[in-house]
């Protein structure tokens, strides 16, 4: 059973994209009619979802910084220049950046930097574009094109690092299906992190398309972090960091030499972290509302402890 494209075909989340696009392209003026998809768009309801949030969030910014020219391009480019960015991938056209890691904004919005398409943004060089297509293929070939397809739409490759370097990725909810990280050019690699980024804004988009409001008053120990966190967090790396071993355990007999031992290695480590959050996991579950969500959840899971 190919449990991720299970897992991530949700109706609710393709309900609740729909829906949220709608009311980001109302706000500039709530009287006109509006559609998901408007001309220019790349033409998906997930690619319209992460391209409007773009847009909200920086013509905001430019109106609180009385940014008049920029706050004007939003307006009269809702699209943000999507459709000139973008590179056809294994699931359709992406965005892919190189925005410069050092001069990523940081705002009250976020604990970590981000970055907003606007009208200085440009596309990443040509073989950094060569690497995301080249690992979008390869999450494709393992089972997930559609949780890449609709939760990493944008992907900003930061720092580029060697194998076995600390490699930083992340997500920020405010912009959903924008995925930050750092890279060591092998697609392989990249694709391990894209779908653990990817897995986030799935997750949280399941829980606002679900209505499901977990307590902050219950806590877990989380051998990732190695501290009590509240359940919300537990559960968001009871959930990613099992859709890397799944993929990881997936595509390590393509692989040989150094990445095969990078890989395996890594396997091994996440193993032994997911092993004890056997009974709290499921303690954790109990504070998922949604059944069907709940079921999802329980599944990756399971299919990781089981690796």
């Amino acid at each position: 059973m190919d449990a991720p494209a299970i897992v991530f075909s949700f109706a609710p989340i393709q309900d609740y994209q729909r829906d949220r696009t709608r009311r980001i392209r109302a706000v500039p003026n709530p009287a006109a009619p509006h559609t998901v998809s408007t001309s220019g768009s790349l033409g998906t309801n997930a690619t319209d979802y992460c391209i409007a949030h773009h847009f909200l969030e920086g013509a905001e910014a430019a109106a609180h910084a009385r940014e008049i020219d920029t706050f004007n391009w939003y307006d009269t480019n809702p699209n943000v220049n999507a459709s000139a960015l973008s590179t056809l991938t294994a699931v359709g056209p992406r965005i892919i950046l190189a925005p410069d890691p050092d001069r990523l904004p940081r705002s009250p919005i976020s604990e970590t930097p981000y970055y907003v398409l606007g009208p200085d943004t440009i596309a990443a060089p040509p073989e950094l574009r060569e690497l995301a297509t080249a690992a979008y293929v390869t999450g494709v070939q393992n089972g997930f094109a559609r949780l890449l397809a609709d939760h990493a739409v944008v992907v900003c490759l930061l720092r580029h690092k060697q194998l076995g370097d600390t490699l930083d990725s992340w997500t920020i909810s405010r912009l959903p299906g924008t995925v930050y990280c750092d890279h060591v050019r092998e697609p392989v690699v990249l694709a391990r992190d894209l779908i653990h980024e990817a897995g986030h804004n799935w997750l949280n988009d399941a829980l606002n398309a679900t209505a499901c409001k977990i307590s902050d008053n219950v806590t877990f120990y989380s051998p990732w972090k190695k501290t009590n966190r509240p359940a919300f967090g537990f559960l968001h790396a009871c959930f990613a960091f099992p859709l890397t071993m799944i993929y990881t355990a997936r595509v390590l007999h393509e692989t040989s030499g150094e990445l095969h031992r990078f890989l395996a290695t890594y396997l091994d480590q996440q193993r032994e972290l997911l092993a004890p959050t056997a009974a709290d996991h499921a303690r954790a579950l109990a504070l998922i509302t949604a059944p069907e969500l709940q079921d999802r959840m329980h599944v990756i899971h399971r299919e990781a402890l089981s690796l």
